[in-house]
């Protein structure tokens, strides 16, 4: 896009990232290779499985080719990716990649209505105010690689066949996911008796459950026996308490997609996929915004919102 002095360009995800063992002569899933720590990471466009190995996405190719023509006819930079570290990285890999030394200023903003971009697009920030941030994304991104990379195949190697997938997010996640299935597997439903009184006291028909819980189930029987040819029993204590409960919190992405699971059986993709929907039709505020609160920015916009949602 282009316009006013200005050319406006993106990236979709990380364009770039770190290149794969082969790319530093080293052969991957061989005992002798292991542990896999480059003296220094280089970048790569965005693979994606092919036949044989790995190979440049075509998608990516083609968009940092677009990237450098941009980069090349300007003077000097904006990085518009998202205020946090994996969009800071996202611009640097890029940046570096390419081979660019144009000066860059970061336009940081976490809302997208047009009152906020205006003024992040007015108050600019230094480029190099972010150095600690990409560092620190850089740190994640190389960690990642070493532990998903040495892990992975010093798993597949130890197996002797087949390839097993190991990193640091996904194999805890799995790990919570396995265990509680194998506990939800293993369970052994045990049988237990409770009594339960159907009474009446001044007209008030309620309903009494014993607090005992009897492993078998003639003691229970004793007991209700018991209780029957008494013809009465005592209530010993009566608890009454007032409760509370705060309005929960609005929804983030998050959120979101575990009711839409739950409750109508969606996908996280469906989810997002209808969330963008919504917030492109001005119905809702940004979906993917990590907050369950309302910015200053974007609460002067829920009036015209609810206007528009009352008709559902």
């Amino acid at each position: 896009l282009s316009g006013n002095g200005y050319l406006v360009t993106w990236a979709f995800g990380h364009l770039v990232g770190l290149a794969m063992p082969e790319a530093y002569g080293i052969q991957s899933f061989r005992r002798e290779s292991l542990p896999i720590i480059p003296d220094s990471f280089q970048l790569t466009p965005r693979q994606v499985k092919a036949e044989k190995g790995y190979k440049a996405d075509p998608g990516a190719l083609k968009q940092l080719k677009v990237i450098k023509e941009v980069f090349d006819q300007s003077d000097k930079i904006i990085v518009a990716t998202d205020a946090g570290r994996e969009g800071e990285l996202i611009f640097r890999y890029i940046y570096q990649y390419i081979g660019c030394n144009k000066p860059f200023v970061r336009l940081w903003i976490s809302s997208l209505t047009d009152k906020s971009i205006r003024e992040g697009l007015q108050n600019l920030k230094a480029g190099s105010l972010y150095d600690n941030l990409f560092l620190s994304a850089q740190a994640r991104s190389e960690a990642d690689y070493l532990i998903g990379i040495n892990g992975t195949q010093a798993l597949s190697v130890a197996a002797g066949q087949g390839i097993f997938s190991l990193g640091r997010v996904q194999s805890p996640t799995l790990a919570m996911i396995c265990t509680r299935f194998l506990e939800n597997k293993n369970f052994i439903p045990q049988k237990y008796w409770q009594l339960k009184l159907q009474t009446t006291k001044d007209n008030v028909a309620f309903t009494a459950l014993s607090t005992e819980k009897y492993n078998t189930q003639q003691p229970a029987i004793d007991t209700l026996q018991r209780i029957k040819e008494a013809e009465t029993v005592q209530v010993k204590t009566v608890e009454r308490k007032e409760v509370n409960q705060e309005p929960p919190l609005l929804y983030d992405l998050t959120s979101l997609q575990k009711e839409a699971n739950t409750k109508l059986n969606f996908s996280a993709d469906k989810t997002l996929s209808i969330a963008q929907k919504l917030y492109e039709g001005k119905l809702i505020s940004y979906p993917r915004t990590g907050s369950r609160y309302i910015s200053q920015d974007v609460f002067e916009e829920i009036p015209e919102r609810l206007v528009n949602l009352e008709q559902y």
